[in-house]
């Protein structure tokens, strides 16, 4: 599922465009806008219920450590609708397997016409990451474009280097994915396309063997 949005951002930034004179060092407690009712902010902003109200704010995605569950946690839950990721903020955290469960819950969310404020402790490095691989997969961008146009919303956002290159890593994972299940291909026929390349392999292998002997210097004198 992709929400509606027009392509031809992804070159000028056009949307909620915000040059970098207009940033403010105080705008980082806040919460932007990154795609139509896709909202992304520090985790001060989860406890101000006037203001996510304000913004029309229905789904709620926290992004925490273990470590943070007793803090980091959800304010006002017969409020909102809450889904919870936990992962450090480390190089070595591997964020990968969590993207495909952000994003079914943010596109279940936008697709009932709702709105999702997506957002770890400081809103600087988690979260981040996860709308960045959001908007990548949602509007089919490289890793660059998606990065740099969230980045142009929230320009305090800075990613550590391990989650960048994950990122990067994750634009070819995506697209074959989805290659996969464009080919409505059911688990039964991929186990078979395996069973079958299997025996070819094999037999490869045997005539490379055979070629290696037959090839091999004769010892006889």
């Amino acid at each position: 599922m992709s929400i509606p949005f027009s392509a031809a951002a992804a070159n000028a930034q056009d949307y909620f465009r915000l040059d970098a004179h207009d940033w403010k060092y105080e705008m980082r407690r806040e919460m932007q806008e990154i795609l139509p009712g896709l909202w992304l902010g520090p985790y001060q902003c989860s406890k101000d219920k006037e203001l996510l109200q304000q913004k029309g704010i229905s789904h709620i995605l926290c992004i925490r450590d273990t470590k943070e569950a007793h803090m980091v946690k959800a304010m006002f839950p017969t409020e909102f609708t809450y889904h919870f990721i936990e992962v450090s903020d480390s190089p070595l955290q591997n964020l990968i397997p969590y993207f495909p469960d952000a994003k079914q819950f943010i596109d279940r969310a936008l697709g009932d016409g709702k709105k999702v404020f997506v957002f770890c402790n400081g809103g600087i490095s988690r979260s981040p990451a996860f709308v960045v691989a959001y908007v990548m997969e949602s509007q089919r961008w490289d890793f660059k474009t998606a990065f740099s146009f969230v980045q142009n919303k929230r320009f305090c956002m800075n990613p550590n280097e391990g989650f960048k290159y994950q990122l990067a890593e994750y634009e070819p994972i995506f697209k074959a994915r989805d290659a996969i299940t464009n080919m409505n291909y059911t688990p039964e026929q991929i186990l078979e396309q395996g069973m079958r390349r299997r025996p070819l392999e094999e037999d490869d292998m045997d005539n490379e063997d055979s070629s290696m002997i037959d090839d091999a210097p004769s010892t006889s004198h």
